[in-house]
């Protein structure tokens, strides 16, 4: 381990230059990502029809936020295994930056622009695990109490970057053109590379900690391939049928697409895979340490409330898209572009989240509500339920002839930002502090994989309702396929959250930040 430990207690030195690399990312990131959909449907996608330009651009969309939160997995595990964070992020935000520079150089010709994609979405995802992990290294027991606000700013200085970008991109894209409006995102990202380089002497860096021969993949192998005297193997033939349904899964690249027919397979193996391991996974004991077996049954654990947290992804990730093609709809000034609508979403973050610890937490405690962070999680999973409600009658009005005006959609996003707060803020300390310590990057990782597999039930839910007899059961409902597939996802969090709210009373949770 490398670099300085700062005083008992105190903040350390190297952290605002990481909180200030973040800033600038997320201004880039969220500064591309926000037009990103108003430029496919006015611009890269005129050679479809016009009726179908608004669906293609919702599939690209969630396409590339799959790619974005697919890739923290790899850059996870380079950087644990090979090459630690420090040199990892650095590596990839150059990456980064090169995506960039395709968005604005190629913003005519589709196949540089896709490429320009790929590159962020490498880049951006790569190092997406690894930035607020490495912000945890950078302390230990002595001052860990600090690290809980520090991952709160680091989550604000995420939404301060992101409302400046989604203020003022959507004014440059219609001004400057798509040239310049990816171009100031590019040079963003590379001011954000040349921050993080410049406090290179200053980091703790925790070295990667090379092959594990006790690593969660070997402990999982060895528990579903092991024998038990007079038993069969109930986990292995699970974890067989996760395989099959995984290989089952791809014959339908016609109908939903590579990326999504790929990571519908990738939950298959995950999912099933991971409870046959379960079931089996004290077999495993013999071959390896109890510290190791133990592990894994953490990880799982962990796991099962990052897989829950799934569908909240599905209804956030979607207001940049179907709300902003919803508000393209709706009345508003001749000056007012609909992706603005999207700065509201950060602008309330930095309200709510010295809001709620200040004040909305301490009030709670002081009633005897301890707003744990599953809590925190469950109901946050349960508002932006509520929002996708509060949206779909908005859909109901607009589909009725009325002349909607777009200030209406402060609602839904005030809810979807709340449970956001909820949900996003905590679960990045969440994530950490329950990671052991030889796998905190690819926990990480599997924390934005959940991103990935909210964006993969959006595709899906989008692929069925091109399907003729799911066109006419919806017809039959009396509602507009935009109003019926709002309240569908709404419907979904909100049970979701129930089951949350019933895993959550038996989770035990776990302290494991560094101690020294």
């Amino acid at each position: 381990m490398t670099g300085a430990t700062a005083p008992a207690g105190r903040l350390p030195r190297q952290v605002p230059y990481i909180i200030a690399n973040e800033a600038c990312e997320r201004f880039s990131f969220y500064g591309m990502r926000n037009i990103l959909t108003p430029f496919l449907v006015s611009t890269l996608l005129l050679f479809a029809p016009e009726a179908q330009r608004a669906g293609i651009a919702k599939d690209v969309f969630h396409t590339f936020v799959i790619g974005v939160y697919f890739f923290p997995l790899i850059g996870g595990w380079i950087a644990d295994r090979y090459f630690g964070k420090y040199h990892t992020i650095l590596w990839l935000s150059l990456v980064y930056c090169a995506g960039h520079a395709c968005l604005a150089l190629f913003d005519e010709e589709p196949r540089g622009f896709y490429a320009g994609l790929l590159l962020i979405a490498i880049g951006s995802g790569g190092i997406k695990p690894l930035v607020a992990s490495f912000v945890g290294d950078q302390f230990d027991q002595s001052n860990k109490a600090r690290a809980r606000v520090v991952f709160d700013a680091f989550y604000w200085t995420i939404n301060f970057g992101s409302f400046f970008a989604s203020l003022l991109m959507p004014i440059f894209l219609r001004r400057y053109g798509a040239s310049v409006a990816f171009g100031i995102p590019g040079l963003l990202m590379l001011m954000a590379t040349v921050i993080f380089w410049s406090a290179r002497h200053k980091y703790v860096r925790i070295p990667p900690s090379g092959p594990n021969p006790d690593s969660f993949l070997h402990v999982v192998r060895a528990a579903l391939l092991a024998r038990a005297p007079g038993q069969g193997r109930p986990g292995l033939n699970v974890a067989i049928i996760g395989f099959a349904l995984a290989a089952g899964s791809l014959t339908f690249v016609g109908s939903i697409g590579v990326v999504a027919a790929l990571c519908l397979a990738l939950v298959f193996v995950m999912a099933l895979g991971g409870a046959g391991a379960w079931m089996q996974l004290d077999r495993a004991r013999g071959a390896y340490s109890p510290e190791a077996v133990d592990g894994v049954r953490a990880v799982l654990r962990i796991l099962i409330v990052f897989a829950l947290i799934t569908p909240f992804w599905s209804l956030f990730d979607q207001k940049a898209s179907t709300w902003i093609l919803q508000a393209d709809t709706m009345a508003k000034p001749d000056w007012f572009q609909s992706a603005q609508m999207q700065a509201l979403n950060p602008a309330l973050v930095m309200i709510l989240l010295p809001f709620n610890n200040l004040v909305l937490y301490p009030a709670l405690r002081r009633f005897g509500i301890d707003p744990t962070p599953l809590r925190r999680m469950g109901f946050g999973i349960a508002f932006s339920g509520l929002a996708w409600i509060a949206a779909g009658v908005i859909q109901l009005w607009i589909d009725g002839g009325e002349a909607v005006t777009v200030t209406w959609q402060v609602l839904p996003y005030a809810l979807l930002t709340f449970g956001e707060v909820l949900v996003s803020a905590t679960g990045l300390e969440f994530a950490y502090s329950q990671a052991p310590a030889s796998m905190k990057g690819v926990i990480m990782a599997f924390w934005y994989l959940g991103t990935t597999v909210g964006n993969l039930w959006v595709l899906l839910a989008n692929a069925a309702v091109r399907n003729d007899a799911v066109i006419a059961r919806i017809a039959a409902t009396g509602l507009s396929e935009a109003a019926f597939l709002m309240f569908f996802f709404a419907a979904f969090a909100l049970v979701v959250a129930a089951l949350f709210g019933a895993y959550a009373r038996h989770y035990p949770m776990q302290d494991h930040y560094r101690s020294t």
